[in-house]
């Protein structure tokens, strides 16, 4: 499989009469629009053609299902305020796009030197994520959303499915409800994990379907973490980042982890 291929498979199953497709040689990116509303998404074919080595035919389906979904509900009239109930915060690494196909920013919030906040309106097999104009045109302040997207997010189930490596515990989170990552906001469930662990607490969210939280209790434990988070990270259908935190006293550090039971550095936020 290479890019030129997967390329025309893409077209082939997302061809319909309103659509239309433009590659980005340069960038190796393939933009899907709808001819009426001119919206779309825009894929990045390398990164498919690496987890297809890995998953074949069921990377490209993944691709497909959450290109149809989008394309779907955009163009679509989207209200907040009939909502509500559907808003919720997401966690994305920071290399994330920060503004829509229009050019229209997102609402962000930072969150660590490797994530930040995004806002968006659940409409069920897939999202939209808010932007400055969809916020205009509802009349809703960015206090307002954080306020309704938090409540909303601690209104989640936080039940982890408990693992033990070498000594060490490791508690995942893995719901498949599009939240998961998101779960590092619940400054409750975190306190919660902390109170449980006996060694130092790790929280990592190598992709936006899964949290893991770390009772390191030994050094094998880091090299465990290290490894458990770079796996889950490049099969994750929105890698966030491989980096795992440390958690104490309500802050989260990011942390390096070398190999051979080493914590070489911290990286400030």
């Amino acid at each position: 499989m290479d890019s030129k291929k997967l390329r025309r498979i893409l077209e082939e199953r997302l061809k319909q009469s309103h659509r239309s497709f433009k590659f980005d040689r340069e960038r190796d990116e393939l933009r899907i629009e709808n001819e009426q509303s001119g919206k779309g998404i825009t894929v990045s074919l390398p990164g498919i053609v690496a987890k297809w080595h890995e998953k074949k035919e069921k990377a490209i389906d993944e691709v497909i299902y959450y290109a149809e979904e989008a394309l779907s509900v955009m163009g679509a009239d989207h209200s907040l305020a009939a909502q509500e109930k559907n808003v919720f915060p997401v966690i994305r690494s920071t290399s994330f796009p920060k503004e829509a196909a229009e050019e229209v920013p997102f609402f962000i919030d930072k969150h660590t030197a490797e994530t930040n906040i995004y806002y968006a309106l659940d409409l069920g097999k897939t999202y939209r994520l808010i932007d400055e104009q969809l916020m205009r045109k509802e009349g809703w302040t960015k206090e307002h959303i954080r306020e309704i997207a938090q409540f909303n997010l601690r209104s989640l189930k936080t039940d982890v499915k408990t693992d033990e490596v070498a000594g060490n515990k490791f508690y995942f989170l893995n719901t498949n409800d599009g939240y998961d990552a998101s779960r590092i906001l619940n400054d409750k469930f975190l306190k919660e994990m902390f109170e449980r662990a006996e060694g130092e607490m790790t929280v990592s969210v190598p992709h936006g379907d899964v949290l893991i939280v770390g009772d390191i209790r030994n050094e094998t434990g880091y090299d465990v973490l290290a490894q458990m988070t770079m796996s889950f990270f490049t099969s994750g259908h929105v890698p966030i980042t491989a980096l795992s935190f440390l958690y104490e006293e309500g802050k989260l550090e990011p942390i390096f982890i070398m190999a051979k039971n080493r914590t070489v550095g911290r990286e400030d936020e």
